[in-house]
């Protein structure tokens, strides 16, 4: 539905709000995180969701950013839903966020290429990931031409690091 969509649109901007909560040390970190700085990382979509908890018009959004990092199976978090108790406008973000993730380089990692990463949501699709949104995802990518929105370099967060101080 349009209102649906405007939620999914809302959510897709606004989900990882939580990570101006972060110290920057943790999220610009170059390798790999230790378990305590995951821990912290693991905060932002509680943090997210106090940040936009009082906006009006954000209420449905506010699942969005709370649940962006379930999974599937049940392994995610804040919540640990499986399944179908993961409203469908998030499981449809995950997708999309996890395919500009792979494919858009970061301080921590390279991109991918658009069909590595298609190949990586094929083979997490019932684990991470609803087989469903992996396939409608995949097939509407495909049957667009491949064709990828413009990328913009998010390897450089210093605009972010300097809104925080």
């Amino acid at each position: 539905s349009q209102s649906d969509l405007e939620i999914v649109e809302h959510g897709a901007v606004l989900h990882d709000i939580g990570k101006i909560g972060i110290p920057d040390g943790i999220l610009l970190k170059p390798g790999p995180l230790t378990p305590e700085e995951r821990e912290i990382v693991c905060r932002h979509p509680v943090i997210g969701t106090a940040i936009i908890e009082n906006i009006p018009f954000l209420t449905e959004t506010r699942k969005l950013v709370l649940h962006h990092h379930e999974r599937y199976d049940g392994s995610g978090y804040p919540a640990g839903l499986r399944g179908e108790e993961i409203p469908l406008t998030v499981r449809l973000l995950a997708v999309a966020d996890t395919f500009d993730t792979m494919t858009t380089r970061r301080p921590y990692c390279p991109a991918l290429s658009d069909s590595s990463a298609l190949n990586e949501l094929t083979a997490c699709s019932g684990t991470q990931f609803c087989p469903v949104v992996v396939a409608a995802f995949v097939s509407a990518f495909r049957s667009n031409g491949n064709q990828h929105p413009p990328q913009f370099d998010r390897g450089d967060l210093a605009l972010g690091a300097e809104l925080r101080n």
